[in-house]
């Protein structure tokens, strides 16, 4: 039997008040990014490094306490400083690959601000993880970073 998969993409944009280069320094520097980047507060901490370069590496590990364990690895493969970011990730629920994905944030000036445009290109493997699921989540992390770099 064939274990079927799904195919899916999407595009998200934000305009945030604050200039490209304090957006990239919010993905690319880790103590920053532990401050807009997680699950929800009640969710626990695992593990959690980012190696933010070309061919380096972002791992996350969360879940609800006592409840299931999500995992997110990441590899970078493309960074241009203040303009833009492509990296491919997986996601694990418990240990079962979920999905993996190719992923690009755009940043452009606008005014004052940024202009990010997130495009996301997913090969999903299981019914509990699908594209809706995901950008729900990915708007989620957009909202979250778009309060923090507009703060201070």
């Amino acid at each position: 039997m064939i274990t079927p998969i799904t195919h899916a993409s999407f595009t998200l944009e934000r305009k945030l008040n604050a200039p490209p280069s304090r957006v990239f320094h919010a993905f690319s520097d880790f103590s920053s990014k532990k401050k807009w980047f997680g699950g929800p507060p009640e969710w626990v901490q695992g593990e959690s490094s980012l190696d933010f370069r070309e061919g380096g590496r972002e791992t996350d590990v969360g879940g609800p306490e006592g409840g299931f364990v999500s995992t997110m690895y990441a590899t970078y493969h493309d960074i241009v400083q203040d303009e833009r970011i492509v990296y491919s990730y997986e996601m694990l629920l418990d240990g079962q690959r979920m999905s993996v994905s190719l992923s690009s944030v755009e940043l452009e000036p606008d005014g004052n601000g940024t202009k990010l445009t997130l495009t996301e290109q997913g090969v999903y493997f299981t019914s509990e993880d699908d594209v809706e699921g995901r950008k729900e989540g990915t708007e989620g992390l957009l909202d979250a970073l778009k309060i923090y770099v507009e703060s201070d």
